[in-house]
């Protein structure tokens, strides 16, 4: 039986798993999909907020204010890249300014340091390629940019690491309450447990009804992104938004950790919890309004676009706390934005709910918060290069032209704790695919090494999905030794 069972692989639920790691207990995270990060976590803005902007006194205000600081040991520990490069709050009206204001004394309240209101010449000589009708603006220097999907793959991994053990594909489809505890029906388990986390993102509220009342519930907010070349990264040196609205931060415009330009999200509320496409009319919204901060945004240079889903809770704030009706059972529920900011400190918190609940858990003196550092060969001196190449050759053929990905990179994901099974797994872990060419060129390879060591045939590797096939059919047969090769062109053209 496990002592904590964690349901959920988002970064939530992972930054829970590895700080629960940390004590002498049997856990297990739970996870409906083949990889971890495949939620929310995966399309969102990748900002580590400041923390001025949530109503003081709000669950919010409170995780944010207390996680944004954390970030800085906890990316060196794990080896996540993680930039805190600030952010501005842009005005346009004396009504905007007035805003500004009231984002500046909630930020006072909340504990925010270095804040502080400068005026549209400031502004524009931080930021050169700003609108000049821009009258003003809030400056956080602690805001912060990361890859979620990268954290959150770097916590599942250090927590397997320090004995998580980790269930990938297994949908819960029931939890029923017994005498010790919770029996969670998953599609391929029968989990039985002292303890439940309820980290389940758009489908927490599911999830809660399955063993107590409904008391909140959990709707879909998507929002649409422009993604732009890395030759535009430089465009903007912070993170810029406009004015919030009741919807949310508006529309930003920022480098990403990767040294790509981010613009987005707009914020629409839907019904279904899946879809996750974008639309033709939502991302205009989204070009036009990120022209007010902006006139010279370079759209040409956009290499794609994406749409992620905000769990948008009825309660108006995050829920972290024990179910009323369930003893032990935890609901870590309407994570939106500044969830990913706030996620340590959520962690911190539920393992001291879960640890009061049991009278206190006994630390795991060889718990290892380290984990073995990424290669990035794109970084690497020309030295480094040759010695790495001289060790392992697979360092010496490059896969993703457009990222300098070499296959031993490609190999090291594959081959790593929580190691990546995908197409999309390998791109979230070590970025081929998310150049200009956007795969084109590097996806038949990718399938190539994916199948070579996962010991499968190549007509088995899916994009992301577990039904998510590539290969459809054969086209050309008899081909001998190429025939793999006319495979994977044909199916690539075809998508």
């Amino acid at each position: 039986m496990y002592d904590v069972a964690v349901i959920g692989a988002g970064v939530i639920g992972t930054f829970i798993a590895r700080e629960l790691s940390r004590y002498k207990l049997n856990i297990v995270l739970i996870e409906k999909d083949n990889d971890v990060a495949n939620g929310t976590t995966k399309a969102n803005s990748a900002i580590i907020h400041a923390g001025y902007d949530a109503e003081p006194g709000t669950n919010m205000a409170k995780f944010n204010s207390k996680g944004n600081p954390m970030f800085d040991k906890i990316c060196e520990e794990l080896d996540v890249e993680f930039k805190r490069i600030g952010s501005l709050v842009v005005a346009f009206n004396d009504e905007n300014m007035n805003m500004i204001k009231e984002l500046y004394d909630r930020g006072l309240k909340n504990g925010i340091p270095n804040i502080e209101i400068i005026n549209g010449e400031q502004v524009r000589k931080m930021e050169p390629n700003l609108n000049n009708d821009i009258v003003g603006a809030l400056y956080a220097p602690t805001c912060g940019i990361i890859g979620p999907w990268e954290l959150a793959i770097a916590l599942a991994e250090n927590a397997v690491e320090n004995g998580v053990e980790i269930l990938l594909n297994s949908e819960v489809h029931n939890i029923n309450k017994t005498d010790y505890g919770y029996r969670i029906f998953t599609k391929r388990e029968v989990i039985d447990t002292k303890y439940v986390v309820n980290c389940a993102g758009l489908y927490a509220d599911k999830i809660n009804n399955m063993v107590a009342s409904p008391y909140f519930k959990i709707k879909p907010r998507r929002g649409q992104y422009f993604i732009l070349d890395k030759s535009a990264g430089n465009f903007v040196n912070r993170v810029i938004f406009q004015c919030p609205t009741k919807l949310g931060k508006g529309v930003l415009v920022a480098p990403t950790v990767h040294g790509n330009l981010i613009i987005g999200p707009d914020a629409e509320d839907l019904n279904d919890k899946e879809r996750l496409d974008t639309t033709a009319d939502r991302l205009q919204y989204v070009r036009e309004t990120a022209l007010k901060t902006s006139k010279n945004i370079p759209f040409k240079k956009v290499i794609t676009t994406f749409a992620g889903l905000r769990a948008e809770p009825s309660t108006g704030d995050f829920i972290v706390e024990e179910s009323k009706e369930a003893r032990g059972f935890i609901n870590v529920a309407g994570i939106k934005s500044p969830g990913l900011s706030a996620s340590p400190a959520i962690a911190e918190y539920v393992v001291e709910l879960l640890s009061d609940i049991n009278g206190g858990f006994e630390a795991k003196e060889d718990f290892n918060p380290i984990r073995r550092r990424m290669i990035r060969f794109e970084k690497l001196s020309a030295d480094e290069k040759a010695e790495l190449i001289r060790k392992d050759p697979k360092f010496g053929r490059i896969i993703c032209r457009c990222e300098n990905i070499t296959e031993g990179e490609i190999v090291d994901a594959i081959r790593r704790k929580v190691g990546a099974t995908t197409v999309d797994g390998i791109k979230k872990r070590v970025r081929p695919g998310t150049g200009r060419c956007q795969g084109g060129f590097c996806s038949p390879r990718v399938m190539e090494i994916l199948a070579r060591e996962l010991g499968k045939d190549i007509s088995e590797i899916v994009k992301d999905s577990p039904n998510s096939y590539i290969l459809v059919g054969n086209t050309n047969k008899g081909l001998g030794e190429h025939a793999a090769d006319e495979l994977v062109a044909t199916s690539i053209d075809e998508n």
